[in-house]
């Protein structure tokens, strides 16, 4: 079997997958349905190049991150509205590097959209040997520490770890 072939039961996971988050979003009704399972069809379809099968996601990993990812971001909403409101705002913006052991590829790139949905940190810039570029509005704050530990975090996410991108 090719490296980059997808079963078809892996693609058929997938559709349903999206066709429930198009319903979800779109809610149940049956005059858009056709439009889904199109749309559906063409994401899984789609995905089979962008992620291949290997690439897998543990759904107790899944359920840390959300546990440790939706408090951390209203945590850091509020400090950044409290910054954003104060008569002189406590800010010492600039640049950390940071040194990411996730391979370039899908994994490195969906860790750095995750980092990007956090207030007060975002990826600007990231290099072939794994240095991450970060805009972070105080660096009085440990921010390589933090990141350390939202990578950890989005790993466990990986069935892999993201050893393989």
């Amino acid at each position: 079997m090719p490296e980059n072939f997808t079963p078809r039961h892996v693609l058929l996971t997938r559709g349903a997958g999206f066709l429930a988050l198009w319903l979800v979003l779109m809610g149940p009704a049956l005059k858009d349905l056709p439009v889904g399972i199109v749309a559906a069809a063409a994401a899984a379809w789609t995905s089979a190049f962008l992620w291949p099968a290997r690439g897998g996601l543990s759904f107790s990993g899944m359920l840390r991150f959300l546990v440790r990812f939706l408090p951390q971001s209203v945590a850091a909403g509020v400090d950044v509205a409290r910054r954003a409101f104060a008569p002189v705002p406590p800010l010492q913006p600039g640049f950390v590097t940071y040194q990411t052991a996730l391979p370039a590829g899908m994994a490195r790139q969906a860790c750095c959209a995750v980092m990007s949905l956090q207030p007060g940190k975002l990826p600007v810039a990231a290099e072939a040997d794994g240095t991450l570029h970060i805009h972070c509005l105080d660096l009085r704050e440990p921010v390589a520490e933090q990141l350390a530990a939202d990578e950890a975090a989005f790993c466990e996410t990986l069935q892999d770890g993201g050893r393989n991108g």
